[in-house]
């Protein structure tokens, strides 16, 4: 089951839902037709409001697994006629990232600055993206010419947080995990060397693509054995798989809430495999015209388009 925001001819956005190979359908229109919900049980019109559910949806992924036929004929999605959002199209604060999480990709960063190739993180690396860097699915990302020389790709698994919780130990953590997401971080690599820190160079507008699902993570049982990768005009650039992660998902979500709440809705992009265009030799950054395919097994495939104005 994967749950999507879209839009058809510039409607309000609504939630969407992909079941196995049963075809897509609004999940407002297939409660109402299919009668699985008690009439005071609110039917979620958005994804956070889904999330934010008592049982963080459970009630409601049950009444659509069990909808009948004629509620899925009334309300079917052709999925080509949709204008995509981000599953969660303006989260309510920035987006949580991680850096240098991926052992090769900490190599090959480390190589491309001059650094020793064995300098590891001790504890996971935090930095941030503002809302405004939301994008959804097959939209266009601004090439951002007037501001970077350098605009470079990272494919990342992202956590969903379905329940609130501080100080959350990492034997508790998946408890707090509602689903995963695909991120692109795409980032200014020459911003983020200027600056000496890593949110401008992160935090440039549209630079965030997410999406196109969100899945629950009851559907994904072992998110540290996920293949994850990325090509750019059907050029593979990175292929990886999350158990080359450095920080599992339990220790993220555990430092992160130490001392900080994390809340229903948060989105934690966990960090990216090697093959960056940083790292090429030569390098190879993005530039107008470029369509970024990021794929991760059991989610999907995040498409953008890079264009051409600032």
């Amino acid at each position: 089951m994967k749950f999507f925001t879209y839009e058809i001819d510039s409607t309000r956005p609504r939630l969407g839902v992909v079941q196995g190979e049963g075809g897509a359908f609004d999940v407002a229109e297939l409660l109402k037709h299919s009668q699985a919900v008690e009439n005071e049980d609110p039917i979620p019109q958005d994804l956070l409001s889904l999330i934010e559910l008592p049982d963080q949806g459970e009630s409601i992924m049950a009444a659509i697994s069990a909808a009948p036929q004629a509620a899925k004929d009334k309300s079917q999605i052709n999925l080509q006629s949709i204008v995509w959002r981000a599953p969660i199209i303006r989260p309510r604060r920035n987006v949580f990232c991680v850096g240098r999480n991926y052992k090769a990709h900490i190599i090959e960063g480390n190589l491309a600055r001059g650094r020793n190739i064995n300098d590891f993180p001790k504890a996971v690396e935090f930095f941030t993206k503002p809302p405004s860097t939301v994008r959804g699915h097959q939209s266009a990302v601004s090439h951002h010419q007037a501001s970077t020389q350098k605009l470079d790709y990272e494919v990342e698994l992202a956590i969903v947080i379905g329940k609130r919780g501080i100080n959350i130990a990492e034997k508790d953590a998946m408890d707090h995990v509602f689903g995963y997401t695909i991120v692109n971080d795409i980032t200014a690599r020459d911003l983020q060397d200027l600056h000496g820190q890593w949110f401008k160079g992160k935090g440039l507008d549209g630079t965030c693509p997410m999406g196109p699902y969100v899945v629950p993570s009851k559907f994904i049982e072992q998110p540290h054995k996920l293949r994850i990768a990325l090509s750019v005009n059907g050029e593979p650039r990175q292929d990886s798989n999350t158990a080359d992660l450095l920080f599992s998902i339990p220790q993220i979500v555990s430092q992160l809430s130490n001392g900080m709440a994390l809340e229903p809705g948060d989105v934690i992009a966990t960090g990216t495999p090697s093959g960056v265009g940083l790292g090429l030799t030569p390098q190879k950054f993005l530039q107008p015209g470029d369509v970024i395919t990021a794929y991760i097994e059991s989610i999907g495939e995040l498409t953008n388009t890079i264009g051409s104005g600032d």
